[in-house]
């Protein structure tokens, strides 16, 4: 058998930064899973990072990799399927709450994103096990700064109305993100690139970033789910204009009742099997909420449902017919506090409230024990850069001084009446309920204000007190700049909250390569949250992917995105 390796000089080739992250996974100073994520978000393939990591395992381990492993760089991993091969043919209905569609770059919650990433596509993609690769790119490149990007398109790939994807349709996308005046979350994720003229169109299928301040995240953000590349002739609502480069067709969607998607013929990627995909001829999308949607599941009615509550894996893990499936993330259900209205203006009363969580309290009542304990920060394990640190303890009687000191400065008396306002579709009341408890001795008298997700979604940004989800993201420091900086307020930054000491940091660690130097960025800036930040948060969630058994090729992502082009139905 032919084994292969991977030399410091071909890994320099790619970016020269590769082969001191290389060095320090050979010395034990980095993970094999951060030296992967690094070496391909500077543009090695997944597979050439692979071998190259299994050639900087420790002396007296098996450190070949056979070459057929290996992968052009920019080369999308490659699928294998069953020995029997995928059948095709069929259709997946999928139970999900279907709200307003109309601009995919104004995308604000993930079932929207799930139906158009059906027909439309990215030009990366971050996969189940958290590495991001090229999609509609064939490659990219970065310079020795990471301020300057240049993104290379996959030829041959065309849109559902039979034209070929060019930098035209890239330029005309970015346009969009760009434009204050669509609301798009990727201007405040992309502020570092200071304008559309800073996007160079070079050629047909070449895209070059001009950055202001260099930015190792520009792959991971490229996948941030509003990031679908349109048609350059896309008017504003994607029902109404359903073009995109995707494996379905949307054939029907009506707000609050389905989604319709069928198989497109002439897509670009081909299955196992050397036919085009996808392999299913059909997806079906029903408007249930999770209460409905359970006993749809357990009835047969649907195959699979959007994003379980833990209540719900509780109700299904255990049915016959179903497979159950799971993956640690930085989904979070977020403890958020509006630092521009009274109390929460005032450091102390912020302090005092996330004080009062018992994080080991609110995981077991709200989850079930099922998620990772949190510190006060955004940023999860699962990063890269995550900074470890002491889980903080619950401190009734040290809020209860904070409160006291606050109320006597102010003339009030306690407990302080706030409102706690959020929805009712994942575990929030739990969460709600249990924080109400653990502050009354804190000096806190919460009211809760529960509503639908409608109710909640039309105010999250306004709201004075609220727990908000937020999904998970590959890279810490991209929830960070997505919330918690000042160009984002009117956007994302739904506490206002900006740190002029802060912001300095993130944008020092977004253009660190180096991982243990990002970390010690990180550590600094998770400090900063704890200490004067606008959150709380108790704990991340596992989440789940509950679909029926005869479906293969289902797997479990951190973001609860559906990847349904490569599935197939096994009874057929």
């Amino acid at each position: 058998m032919n084994f292969r390796r991977i030399t410091k000089k071909q890994m320099e080739q790619v970016h020269p930064a590769i082969p001191g992250a290389y060095d320090q996974l050979a010395a034990g100073r980095i993970s094999r899973r951060e030296f992967m994520r690094f070496a391909t978000l500077l543009g090695m393939s997944a597979g050439m990072a692979s071998i190259a990591a299994a050639c900087a395992a420790p002396t007296g381990t098996d450190v070949s990799t056979p070459a057929a492993t290996s992968a052009a760089v920019g080369e999308t991993a490659p699928t294998t399927a069953p020995a029997a091969g995928p059948r095709r043919g069929g259709r997946i209905t999928k139970a999900m709450k279907l709200q307003l569609l109309d601009h995919p770059a104004r995308l604000a919650w993930l079932e929207g994103a799930n139906v158009v990433r059906q027909f439309g596509e990215y030009l990366t993609e971050t996969g189940s096990d958290n590495i991001t690769r090229p999609y509609l790119l064939e490659r990219w490149e970065a310079s020795e700064d990471v301020k300057t990007w240049d993104l290379y398109l996959k030829q041959g790939v065309t849109f559902n109305n039979g034209d070929a994807l060019t930098a035209d349709d890239v330029m005309f996308t970015f346009g969009e993100w760009l434009n204050p005046d669509v609301g798009s979350s990727m201007l405040s994720l992309m502020s570092y690139l200071g304008g559309l003229q800073n996007v160079e169109k070079v050629d047909d299928h070449h895209i070059r970033l001009h950055l202001d301040a260099g930015n190792i995240g520009v792959p991971e953000n490229l996948f941030h789910y509003p990031a679908i590349i349109l048609h350059r002739s896309f008017g504003g609502d994607i029902v109404r204009e359903p073009l995109g480069t995707g494996a379905f067709l949307l054939q029907e969607y009506a707000e609050g009742e389905r989604a319709v998607l069928r198989r497109r013929p002439d897509y670009w990627r081909m299955g196992a099997d050397g036919l085009s995909l996808p392999y299913l001829d059909e997806i079906v999308y029903v408007s249930l909420e999770k209460d409905a949607s359970v006993a749809a599941m357990q009835s047969g009615q649907v195959d699979s449902m959007y994003d379980p509550r833990p209540s719900d894996w509780q109700a299904l893990k255990d049915v016959a017919g179903l497979a159950t499936r799971s993956v640690s993330t930085a989904q979070s259900l977020i403890l958020r506090m509006r630092v521009d209205v009274d109390p929460w203006n005032d450091n102390r009363v912020r302090s005092a409230l996330r004080m009062a969580q018992d994080r080991e309290q609110i995981l077991q009542l709200s989850y079930f024990g099922e998620g990772e304990l949190s510190i006060d920060a955004h940023v999860a394990p699962i990063h890269p850069e995550f900074c470890e640190m002491p889980i903080p303890a619950y401190d009734p009687d040290g809020a209860l001084a904070l409160m006291e000191e606050y109320a006597a400065e102010k003339g009030l008396e306690l407990p302080v009446k706030v409102v706690l306002s959020t929805k009712n579709d994942q575990n929030e009341p739990e969460i709600a309920q249990a924080l109400k408890e653990l502050a009354l001795p804190a000096g806190f008298d919460i009211e809760l204000d529960i509503t639908d997700p409608d109710g909640y979604w039309s105010r999250w940004t306004e709201v004075p007190l609220g727990i908000t989800a937020w999904t998970h993201r590959p890279l810490g420091t991209m929830t960070l700049s997505l919330a918690y900086v000042e160009s984002a307020i009117g956007e994302w930054n739904e506490t206002r909250w900006v740190d002029e000491e802060f912001e300095t940091v993130l944008r020092e660690a977004e253009a660190t390569l180096d991982v243990e130097a990002r970390r010690a960025l990180m550590c600094t800036l998770q400090d900063i949250m704890q200490k004067r930040g606008p959150i709380g948060n108790s704990y991340w969630k596992n989440v789940w992917n509950i679909t029926h058994e005869r479906f293969e090729g289902i797997m479990a992502h951190p973001t609860a995105y559906d990847f349904f082009y490569e599935i197939y139905d096994n009874t057929l």
